[in-house]
């Protein structure tokens, strides 16, 4: 079956990925895997949305903007958030919806927050989800290193669902956006 396919990238902003207090867990490769699943989206006409919060910098700062080597293109939409739900107190999953989207690849920061819980809740909303397992980035925390966080999640995520939608992990090497959820239902 096929499924309209969205990409989703979640606080991909300069104030994180490159935080004064230390940026994430390997930015240049994360920024590298995000930009190569980037163009190839763009170039399968794949839709893209952004998701910016508003908690990491005033909005004029350059904290706040998405990272230039993933910046959106004109026309692109931008979702701008409070909570570190994606679709909490947002039109996104009303976006999604319009536009007929029924899995989302996703990527961006911080991997035990807003990725987490965006595709957990985007389960519940009905959407299949691939997490890109090389994809998503965060910091260390008093209990672990950012690397063993991003591990944790990618195992903890994969295969997680609600009912009928779940989640996959999936290498970015991998034909994201060619949903596999199929094969295993």
């Amino acid at each position: 079956m096929t499924r309209k396919t969205a990409l989703l990238i979640i606080d991909a902003q300069t104030g994180i990925i490159e935080a004064p207090d230390g940026p994430v867990h390997n930015a240049a490769g994360l920024l590298q895997t995000m930009q190569a699943i980037l163009l190839k989206a763009r170039q399968q006409s794949i839709p893209v949305w952004y998701v910016q919060d508003l908690d990491v910098a005033a909005v004029e700062d350059e904290a706040f903007a998405t990272h230039p080597a993933i910046a959106p293109l004109p026309g692109e939409p931008i979702i701008f958030k409070r909570a570190t739900d994606s679709f909490h107190g947002t039109d996104l999953h009303d976006q999604l919806q319009a536009a007929g989207i029924e899995h989302l690849v996703i990527m961006g920061c911080q991997t035990p927050y807003c990725i987490d819980s965006a595709c957990r809740k985007a389960t519940t909303l009905g959407y299949d989800v691939t997490l890109v397992e090389d994809g998503h980035s965060t910091t260390d925390n008093a209990v672990l290193p950012a690397e063993q966080i991003i591990a944790h999640h990618n195992k903890i995520l994969h295969g997680m669902s609600n009912l009928e939608p779940f989640i996959l992990v999936r290498h970015s090497e991998e034909n994201l956006f060619e949903p596999t959820h199929d094969s295993y239902r």
